[in-house]
């Protein structure tokens, strides 16, 4: 009985995985065909962009695309697959050998789990790579940009042996005047704590260096300030130049979470808004996840007499994705209002699902 159960076990994993890849290759051919190739068009036509360019803003954009496609391939792979199992008796026929419903989900609810875990790992260290080689191919070799450009929220990091030493915080940039305001550099300790902290009014690049003026020192131990000073003119210890710092600043989608945690630390020292980050932060969780969250709602769904058809079992996708995708907009909007924490509200769809996933399970199992 125990290499019947294993051999079920692999023939239910097979057929959603399976189905699982064929999902994927739909989904992104869609999201491609309406969203990439129409940006391509418009840098061809707009900037002449050749063919290397293109290829290559392709491939980078592929892990950002794949990374969506993952639950929503899921939710359509358990309503396929379970949907043809319930139409074939197959379903049928296992109960009728004493299996229960939970142990026949089981396969689908493990791999919509695996599925989920590969997917924060892929958003972790593909996609915030490919983010920026995008964004680069885009702006210095298609649209030919060389000029530096005035931004905010500016980080500049001094790493040795993959531990932060140097921690620099700008609220702007001033490209014309080459000047850096609401300067913040922390000096960590090989501890990782903080130990030496100096805030100026401002920093400007001197063609050699950067000057800070107006500003304060601040030696801190045990978490807490032992000395502090006042200055007028004082340097800044970083190398870089100004296109160096532009163009090694990254935006969200291209950080990875650990770099997110490190930003938003740091700009709540400075008593900046960080809602946007920690949105950002927290779906690079909560968006793999939906993986398990669409399985467990797939799987009792595709049991339904009326799942008995591909056409079906895709209409009903794109109903429950819509669903998820507008709680999802709403959510956001709940958190970037700070109507509610980022947090709940970023999670506001998943809860969601898996509450209702819950209750199908639960009606599928009697």
């Amino acid at each position: 009985m125990r290499l019947r159960i294993r051999i079920l076990d692999k023939y239910i994993f097979r057929e959603v995985f399976l189905s699982f890849l064929f999902a994927i290759c739909a989904f992104s051919a869609v999201f491609i065909g309406s969203g990439t190739l129409f940006r391509i068009a418009q840098y061809i036509t707009d900037y002449g962009a050749s063919l290397p360019s293109i290829l290559k803003i392709f491939v980078f954009s592929l892990p950002g695309v794949v990374m969506w496609t993952f639950p929503m391939s899921m939710l359509l792979a358990s309503l396929l697959t379970f949907g043809r199992l319930s139409s074939a008796s197959e379903i049928t026929a296992m109960k009728s050998c004493g299996i229960g419903f939970g142990r026949i989900a089981a396969p689908a609810i493990l791999l919509g789990f695996v599925v989920s875990v590969g997917a924060i790992l892929f958003n972790e260290h593909v996609v915030p790579r490919a983010n920026t080689a995008y964004r680069n191919v885009i702006y210095y070799e298609i649209e030919g940009n060389t000029a530096m450009k005035s931004q905010e929220h500016l980080i500049i990091k001094e790493i040795d042996d993959g531990k932060i030493q140097r921690l620099v915080y700008a609220r702007t940039f001033d490209a014309e005047q080459q000047r850096l305001t609401g300067v913040s550099l922390q000096v960590f300790g090989a501890d990782g704590k903080v130990t030496h902290v100096e805030n100026a009014e401002y920093a400007e690049w001197t063609g050699s260096e950067w000057i800070m003026h107006k500003g304060d020192v601040y030696e801190i131990a045990n978490e807490h300030i032992e000395r502090r000073m006042r200055f007028e003119t004082q340097v800044l210890p970083v190398q870089q130049d100004p296109r160096q710092i532009i163009r090694e600043q990254k935006k969200p989608e291209e950080m990875t979470m650990r770099e997110l945690r490190h930003q938003i630390a740091l700009m709540q020292t400075q008593y900046v808004n960080t809602t946007k980050l920690e949105t950002e932060l927290y779906q690079r969780v909560s968006i793999p996840m939906a993986s398990l969250i669409f399985t467990l709602i797939g799987v009792p769904l595709g049991l339904q007499p009326t799942r008995n058809s591909s056409s079906a079992g895709f209409a009903m996708s794109v109903i429950i994705i819509f669903i998820y995708y507008a709680l999802m907009t709403m959510g956001n909007a709940f958190a970037r209002g700070e109507v509610l924490p980022a947090l709940p509200a970023v999670w506001l769809p998943n809860i969601v699902g898996m509450i209702a996933g819950g209750i199908l399970l639960r009606r599928a199992s009697q």
